[in-house]
């Protein structure tokens, strides 16, 4: 029997530069750019497997799709997913695991580069004709060198490991918190306390998973701590950071900076505390797009489906 696969919310990880052949080739694929709550039963009546990003699905869902039996994200993350809620329906959970590597450690260092360079600044700048009235330089803050830098990684899965290795290339040294420091000893990078990794680094950048346990981990109490031009970057989950600690931190701190490609609340509203502050930086959390890295996702989620339909699912979510 041919299954019938159904993407929900498929425009961001393929809007149109990519082929879906990698799941196309096992079964009969509907896909919708983005689906709202008050359609995803309709939609998804008649599928077998459901593809999704960031819909959120729970017994509501559950309860009237009976021939739903595996959901594969377009994520590594599945809080957009009730797991008691489809373990009681028999529904298999697959994520995609290590896809965006490369492409999350590359635009980490494209938020720290512009904190130190002040690339886009200088750029406006000159655009704006500022130069004519300069010197044959000019430098509108003052920029910094990674080298010999301390940067801090929190969480050190796949891409706090690729961070690192990054990091060391520019001369920089490293320190990590994370949960199995005995697990993941790396050559040159040395394992300290939270406080400890605020206390000594000159970057922190956050790479851990979002939980119960971690929610608003990074507060006042912690950012106090911190050294004279302290940068955070987050590429992570927004819920890692208190934002209004953040927000009265910099207000405070005009010397520290923040580059956030993730927020708590996405999309942001218009009255965000982060928004509107001249050392905080916000891209729309797309450290994950890369054209190579959504590639490989959907080669993820293709291999997902093979996997299943040959009766021995890979990357499942087990809890």
């Amino acid at each position: 029997m041919k299954l019938t696969i159904v993407v929900l919310d498929g425009q961001l990880a393929n809007p149109g530069d990519l082929s879906w052949l990698p799941i196309k080739r096992h079964g009969k694929l509907v896909i919708y750019n983005a689906t709202d709550d008050a359609d995803i039963i309709e939609r998804a009546s008649e599928a077998d497997i459901l593809i999704t990003n960031k819909v959120r699905l729970n017994k509501d869902h559950f309860n009237h799709l009976p021939t739903l039996k595996l959901i594969c994200l377009l994520a590594t993350g599945y809080d957009n997913i009730n797991l008691e809620d489809a373990k009681r329906a028999g529904i298999i959970i697959c994520n995609a695991l290590g896809y965006a590597v490369h492409s999350v450690a590359q635009h980490t260092f494209a938020l720290l580069l512009d904190c130190y360079n002040k690339v886009a600044l200088h750029n406006d700048s000159v655009q704006n004709g500022d130069w004519s009235d300069r010197q044959w330089s000019y430098s509108l803050s003052t920029l910094r060198e990674l080298n010999a830098k301390t940067i801090g990684i929190y969480g050190f899965g796949k891409i706090g490991r690729r961070v690192s290795v990054i990091a060391m290339a520019f001369g920089m040294k490293v320190l990590a918190h994370h949960k199995y420091p005995e697990r993941d000893k790396t050559e040159d990078v040395r394992f300290v306390t939270l406080e400890e990794l605020f206390e000594q680094s000159d970057v922190i950048t956050l790479h851990a998973p979002l939980s119960g346990n971690n929610n608003k981990i990074i507060n006042a109490a912690l950012l106090n701590k911190t050294k004279h031009g302290f940068v955070l970057i987050n590429s992570g989950r927004g819920g890692l950071i208190d934002e209004l600690d953040l927000r009265d931190f910099l207000s405070s701190r005009k010397d520290a900076s923040a580059a956030l490609d993730v927020l708590a609340e996405e999309p942001p509203r218009a009255d965000h505390p982060l928004t509107g502050l001249d050392n905080c930086i916000i891209t729309p959390h797309n450290a994950w797009a890369a054209k190579e890295s959504r590639a490989r996702l959907l080669d993820i989620v293709g291999d997902n489906i093979e996997a299943y339909i040959n009766g021995d699912p890979i990357n499942v979510i087990r809890f």
